[in-house]
């Protein structure tokens, strides 16, 4: 496999060389620990046979009927989409949005752009773009959540159970099918191979060495010198992606603290309002998220309760509790145990988009319960407060630069990192 000569840990930003990776095998930053590169075999062809039946499952999955509710002789059949023009239908327009994304369009996309990418590298074509094209794969890989929505499926199935009876579609099976084709797609592809195949110039292969400022692209991982980095409106661009690049993340402590607070503000509203009322034979019941909880566990359903607890309202809090520690952390110029603080970043960076799941339920109970004056199920004001702490909560763990964590244990150490990979 094709590696750059030097790479940048994108978590502590050490220097070092690639080694040769066996086949199977895989690289780790011996500073942080973070995995560097990692050798899928036979990798194109995998990922691109993967992605062609992930693709013809997207479509069966949104094409035919998704769950039907049977309710007193009557049938309400609902799709993918269903869910998002019910909330759009209520004026909910801004979940209607955060849904389609997150569950249809990000999906979809990183289907249609794995193809536009792999198919040309197999067929041996050159293709212009491909690095940016490559680019976006990456940035929505975390906004895909089929495997959320599927969990807010279940939540869903349970609650509607002891009122009606539900039917899983022709597209519920594919849906599953899709999120394990698309992990193991994921889990297949070797961007190391892609990246490879991207034609640079010159100066952009030139290793680095003592004096020279380097930067390091944080979605490529190409490590070059600054001066070979192509400009455009006063930034430096990757020439390999076409990704802004920065030595750090801009103003990364005072974004992050930014969107901390108004998460934190999101939160209050969040849990206090309810997040879905129901009307059934004139009379309105208002949940909160904390009182979804209580009645599954109420049902039997504790495992489930669990999961949607820690979900809902334990991964917010702690998603906030670690931000803050981190960004105070950096502030202070803490020095004490940097290797375990970049741990607690990358289990903020994973856990976040797991609290959508509520978002989801209320999604699919909005369409399916619409029996007129018998039941009917409407948003509350508490799910658009929510869906926003769980997308700024995503933003913050993105907005911040876990190196530096480790600048104030490395600047005297520069020259040594630089001699290093000369040598």
């Amino acid at each position: 496999m094709s590696l750059d000569l030097v790479t940048q840990c994108h978590e502590c930003g050490l220097l070092q060389r690639n080694p040769p990776i066996p086949p199977g095998g895989g690289v780790r930053c011996p500073r942080c620990g973070c995995t560097l590169h990692r050798s899928r075999p036979d990798s194109l062809n995998r990922t691109l046979a993967l992605t062609v039946a992930g693709i013809v499952l997207f479509v069966v999955a949104n094409a035919f009927p998704f769950l039907t509710l049977q309710m007193q002789g009557g049938a309400t059949e609902t799709t993918l989409a269903s869910g998002v023009l019910a909330l759009y239908d209520q004026g909910e327009w801004q979940l209607a949005i955060v849904v389609l994304f997150t569950s249809i369009l990000a999906p979809g996309l990183q289907l249609g752009l794995l193809l536009a990418v792999l198919l040309p590298l197999r067929l041996g074509l050159a293709t212009p773009g491909l690095g940016v094209l490559f680019r976006y794969v990456k940035t929505l890989t975390p906004w895909g959540m089929m495997d959320v929505f599927l969990l807010g499926i279940l939540v869903s199935v349970v609650k509607l159970a002891d009122i009606a009876g539900i039917l899983p579609g022709v597209s519920l099976f594919a849906f599953v099918l899709l999120i394990f084709v698309l992990a193991a797609a994921q889990a297949a592809l070797d961007p190391d191979i892609v990246w490879s195949r991207v034609s640079l110039p010159a100066s952009a292969r030139r290793v680095p060495g003592r004096g020279d400022e380097v930067l390091a692209c944080h979605v490529c991982e190409l490590t070059l010198c600054a001066d070979a980095a192509p400009r455009s409106h006063g930034h430096a661009h990757c020439p390999r992606c076409g990704e802004v690049l920065h030595w750090r993340k801009p103003r990364s402590i005072e974004r992050t603290w930014a969107l901390i607070a108004a998460a934190a503000i999101c939160l209050v509203p969040a849990n206090l309002l309810p997040i879905m009322r129901v009307t059934s034979l004139g009379q309105i019941q208002s949940d909160t998220i904390l009182s979804g909880v209580i009645y599954l566990f109420h049902h039997g359903m504790w495992p489930l309760a669990v999961i949607v607890f820690v979900a809902s309202v334990f991964v917010p809090m702690m998603k906030l509790t670690l931000l803050v520690y981190l960004n105070v952390s950096v502030q202070r110029g803490s020095r004490w145990r940097p290797r375990e603080r970049t741990r607690l970043y990358r289990i903020t960076e994973a856990v976040g988009r797991w609290s959508m799941v509520d978002i989801y339920v209320v999604a699919i109970l909005v369409t399916m319960v619409q029996l007129g004056n018998l039941a009917t199920i409407e948003a509350g004001p508490g799910a658009v407060f929510f869906a926003a702490a769980v997308v700024l909560t995503m933003f913050a763990a993105m907005a911040f630069d876990p190196r530096l964590i480790w600048d104030r244990l490395t600047w005297g150490n520069e020259e040594r990192h630089h001699d290093s990979i000369r040598r």
